[in-house]
């Protein structure tokens, strides 16, 4: 399996860091929601086409066989933040990587975000991404003996596990497993 060395992240490289709405120009954020896996690929786009974007990205250590190795994959799967006017993002949306485009209401505060998100992943900590799954949040399980099944976080007992309540037979049953094996429905 090749390794592939990081890739870029962020275009232009002071994005994040200068005073962007001074030099707005018709340029706004949105939020790309992608196929799935294309989030690579669509910044690949972009900094061809020299769109501003972020694409979080945070590594990911594993073994197979006997070497360990570390790929860099993205924070928000499924999306990218684009800094553009209407003929980018246009553009990026002729790239067939995208499902939709989010407008985001409040520009100032989803940059300021990830402004904090960048700082977050340039400290070296290791960093998890978090989902908010609430009590009485709709899932669906995705991997295990009891893939596929729905039903619905009844109470998280502690940041990494929760216990989801199964209707199956028209009774309930409750199950400990991890968030990652988790889908929100929608």
């Amino acid at each position: 399996m090749p390794v592939l060395q990081r890739e870029v992240d962020l275009f232009p490289e002071d994005l994040l860091e200068r005073d962007v709405w001074a030099e707005v120009n018709g340029r706004s954020w949105w939020a790309m929601h992608c196929r799935p896996r294309q989030e690579k690929s669509l910044a690949r786009d972009l900094l061809a086409q020299e769109i501003g974007f972020y694409l979080p990205l945070r590594p990911c250590r594993y073994r197979t066989r006997r070497r360990v190795i570390t790929s860099h994959v993205p924070l928000f799967p499924s999306y990218v933040f684009v800094f553009a006017d209407e003929h980018q993002r246009v553009e990026a949306l002729r790239t067939q990587r995208v499902v939709r485009a989010l407008d985001v209401p409040d520009q100032l505060r989803l940059q300021n975000d990830l402004q904090k998100i960048r700082r977050l992943l340039e400290s070296g900590m290791p960093v998890t991404p978090e989902d908010r799954l609430e009590p009485g949040t709709p899932v669906e399980i995705r991997s295990g003996p009891l893939r596929g099944m729905t039903g619905t976080i009844v109470r998280s007992m502690s940041r990494q596990r929760f216990v989801v309540y199964v209707d199956f037979l028209q009774q309930g049953a409750s199950v400990l497993i991890d968030d990652v094996d988790l889908r929100v429905i929608v």
